[in-house]
């Protein structure tokens, strides 16, 4: 499931200087959606790329601030402001005469969102409604009441994109995790530059798979000639407990440290992670596999810690160069207790560490009997996507 952010900058958050204030941090912070005035839409296309959300009829626009070139549509149009959704206009008893429902219904495509505040067992009803016409429906619940939500996903969560209502990172995280299914989105409410980054930052660890990651034990360490290595240089900075997932089998794919520590010969580099020759497989943030000779700038690669949580990184140049190289084999018993042999090459340096029980060790220094991180995961790939078929590979 994709996560966003949405943030919400209409004229209850103050005038225009307040609210591109609020959109200006959003943006720097990475969010996915702003939800604004129709009259607001030109100006937020001057501020920066961002999908724009917007309440259809309200706000007063300024012509005369607005490039007569800029894209004054926004990409959705929400209803419920100043009208039924927010509690301005009475909730109808039959819902067939409700004229929020009625716009989203229209075959024109005159709005694709409603926008519900939940006072009560009735507006929760009227969200399920909206919800089977609505592309996107944003619930907001008094004093954040969880119950609303878990309703709302249980009955509709399938039906429509849902966007909680929330006023900070840990509301956000509590409705990503609801029912362990989470809603799709979150519409942020605030003007503090620190809550927004954080809500990202939930955002984007919501969307991250955590790894089971499992030692096998060296058998083997060999040099074996030169080959065709394979350095990935991300746009991101690596910490010290993090690398990347390679291997010559892709069932098993060893950790292998960035570039994080100094040598007594070269400076860190803590962007890079040496990974191996080109034949080997790299993950990336899809749970699929590629070969490192594919990799080029503008990808994305799997960057994960040695307790197995992952995120992405963007990656900025791939660095092909004739080096020597070990052969490193190593012994894995799987949960079904039938042992297999996994291996990889890398190159013959002492800036090149794998994740080892005992801490991170350099390739030059592994030795028969020494466990090694790694992800295992049984089966083939065709195209970089897992397949439950016999494939052999050794």
């Amino acid at each position: 499931m994709s996560r966003s952010v949405w943030l919400k900058a209409d004229d209850s958050v103050g005038d225009w200087e307040e609210r591109k204030q609020r959109i200006t941090a959003g943006l720097e912070a990475g969010i996915d959606w702003v939800l604004v005035d129709e009259a607001d839409v030109g100006r937020v296309r001057e501020l920066g790329s961002v999908n724009v959300a917007a309440f259809r009829g309200t706000g007063e626009r300024e012509d005369d601030v607005i490039d007569a070139s800029q894209d004054t549509d926004p990409d959705i149009f929400v209803v419920g402001k100043e009208g039924e959704g927010d509690g301005t206009v009475d909730l109808p008893s039959d819902f067939s005469g409700s004229a929020d429902l009625t716009t989203l219904r229209r075959s024109d495509d005159r709005a694709q969102a409603e926008y519900v505040r939940i006072f009560g067992e009735d507006y929760e009803e009227f969200a399920e409604e909206a919800a089977r016409d609505a592309e996107y429906t944003i619930v907001v619940a008094e004093d954040w009441q969880i119950i609303p939500l878990e309703n709302l996903i249980a009955r509709v969560g399938e039906e429509t994109n849902l966007v909680a209502g929330v006023e900070s990172a840990e509301a956000a995280a509590t409705a990503f995790e609801t029912l362990e299914i989470g809603v799709d989105n979150v519409l942020l409410d605030t003007n503090d530059p620190d809550v927004v980054r954080r809500t990202v930052e939930v955002r984007d660890q919501a969307e991250q798979e955590t790894l089971d990651l499992q030692f096998a034990e060296i058998q083997k360490v060999e040099e074996t000639g030169g080959a065709d290595r394979v350095c990935i240089d991300t746009g991101s900075l690596l910490e010290d407990d993090e690398g990347m997932l390679v291997g010559s089998l892709s069932r098993g794919l060893f950790f292998v440290h960035g570039e994080t520590a100094d040598s007594p010969y070269v400076a860190s580099r803590p962007f890079r992670v040496n990974a191996g020759a080109v034949h080997a497989y790299v993950r990336t943030p899809e749970g699929e596999t590629k070969y490192l000779a594919e990799l080029q700038s503008g990808d994305r690669v799997q960057i994960v810690n040695t307790a197995g949580h992952t995120r992405e990184a963007l990656v900025g140049r791939v660095k092909i160069e004739k080096r020597p190289m070990f052969r490193v084999q190593a012994e894995i018993t799987p949960e079904d207790g039938e042992v297999d042999v996994v291996e990889t090459l890398l190159q013959n340096a002492e800036t090149v560490k794998v994740s080892t029980k005992a801490g991170r060790k350099a390739v030059t220094d592994l030795e028969p009997g020494d466990e090694v991180r790694m992800y295992y995961e049984a089966g083939g790939r065709h195209f970089g996507e897992k397949v439950e078929e016999s494939i052999i590979e050794k």
